[in-house]
């Protein structure tokens, strides 16, 4: 858990964390409730009152709810007229959000079920979207007190620190996450496992892309499955790393239009995104 001394310094360094010309205030916002949520989920680590069966493969928990409703209310109070769109509470539409065109998008604990048994991978995502793209987009890791930060106008950061995706110049030398099943995929996955040097599942898609952002996974490739709270904060910050962030099929990583749990994606470097995509699409 992290120590209260970093939780202040981190609150205190809020600017340096990430910056954005246009959408300052926002991201502040964001980093802070990010912190906060992630206060909850480490004050109730392996302490859980209720775990709940959403589907036969995820479950729901007292924290997913607690950071869900910390954040949806600290929107509602600083930005009325915004839309909130999250995991477990579903859209929420403000009045005149039509007009705003700007759109909160959280997952309040990304790796559920790592959480549930008492596994340290998992994280908080916060994104807003205006006019249907993400400007700003925070991922926090309260096991490892890892702030991380993208902004549209501005660099990918980690705890106040530029990143920069991996440039690894062998296909063989990569470390990778490919989540992709389905007819037609298992020769393909297997071939493009043989290309690279190691394939890790961690069971959090916003902590894993944003691995991607900051070098430590090359690739990351998921099929149908994700929501826009799972990729809308990491796949911007990704990008913003230098990323070449795409779906499966090569077209745009992030349209509202597509269904939950229907999204796809892959992040690698621009030096083996087109190659990867051959071999995954």
């Amino acid at each position: 858990m992290p120590s209260s001394g970093a939780a202040g310094e981190s609150k205190a360094s809020l600017g340096r964390l990430g910056r954005s010309a246009a959408f300052g205030q926002e991201l502040e916002l964001a980093i802070d409730l990010a912190h906060q949520a992630g206060r909850i989920q480490m004050d109730r680590y392996e302490r859980l009152e209720q775990i709940r069966a959403k589907g036969p493969r995820d479950v729901v928990t007292e924290v997913d709810h607690l950071c869900e409703g910390l954040v949806m209310r600290a929107v509602q109070e600083r930005y009325p007229g915004d839309s909130f769109y999250a995991e477990e509470i579903g859209e929420v539409a403000a009045p005149g959000a039509a007009k705003s065109g700007r759109v909160w998008i959280v997952d309040p604990l990304d790796g559920t079920i790592n959480y549930a048994n008492g596994i340290p991978f998992f994280c908080i995502s916060i994104a807003l979207a205006v006019e249907g793209r993400p400007v700003i987009g925070v991922v926090y890791d309260p096991t490892r007190d890892e702030t991380f930060v993208g902004a549209i106008d501005g660099p990918s950061m980690r705890n106040g620190q530029p990143i920069q995706v991996a440039d690894k110049e062998l296909l063989e030398d990569l470390v990778v996450t490919l989540a992709i099943g389905g007819r037609g995929t298992v020769l393909k996955r297997r071939k493009a496992l043989k290309s690279v040097r190691a394939n890790r599942s961690m069971g959090s898609a916003s902590l894993t892309l944003s691995y991607v952002g900051c070098g430590r996974f090359d690739v990351y490739a998921q099929g149908a499955g994700l929501s826009a709270w799972d990729v809308a904060a990491a796949g911007l910050l990704a990008e913003r790393a230098g990323a070449v962030v795409t779906t499966l099929e090569g077209g745009p990583w992030f349209d509202l239009a597509y269904p939950a749990k229907k999204w796809s994606c892959l992040a690698a470097s621009p030096r083996h995104h087109a190659s990867m995509l051959e071999m995954l699409k």
